[in-house]
C-alpha cells in the first residue's frame, strides 16, 4: 500500500466516552476510516503509522443522523465507517502525540 493511501484510510481518532472507557480497559482505540477501506488496509496502515503491533479489527458503518432545521426543513448527515482496533499487549498509541 502507497504512503498517500495509508493517510486517506485512516481520517483520524474518534473520541468519545465509550471509546475512552474501551482504550482504557481493553487497550483498544477506534478511528474514523474512509468508506471504501478494507480491514486489511485498516490493519495495515495503523500498524504502519503508529508503529504497533494490531490483534484484532472491527468495522462498522455508521449512519447519518436525520436532523431537523429550525425552519422545518429535514437534512441528513453524511454516513461514515469507524474501526475499533485492539492493539496487542505492551503496544499503545498516545492520541496526544497525533498532529
Amino acid at each position: 500500500m502507497t504512503p498517500e493511501r495509508m493517510y486517506t484510510v485512516i481520517l483520524g481518532p474518534h473520541v468519545s466516552e465509550k471509546t475512552t472507557i474501551l482504550g482504557e480497559e481493553n487497550n483498544q482505540y477506534t478511528f474514523r476510516v474512509a468508506m471504501d477501506a478494507t480491514k486489511p488496509e485498516i490493519k495495515a496502515a495503523v500498524e504502519e503509522i503508529f508503529e504497533v503491533a494490531v490483534e484484532d479489527l472491527q468495522v462498522l458503518n455508521v449512519k447519518g443522523k436525520t436532523k431537523r432545521t429550525n425552519r422545518g426543513k429535514i437534512r441528513r448527515r453524511s454516513n461514515w465507517k469507524k474501526a475499533y482496533v485492539r492493539l496487542e499487549a505492551g503496544h499503545e498509541i498516545d492520541l496526544a502525540d497525533v498532529g
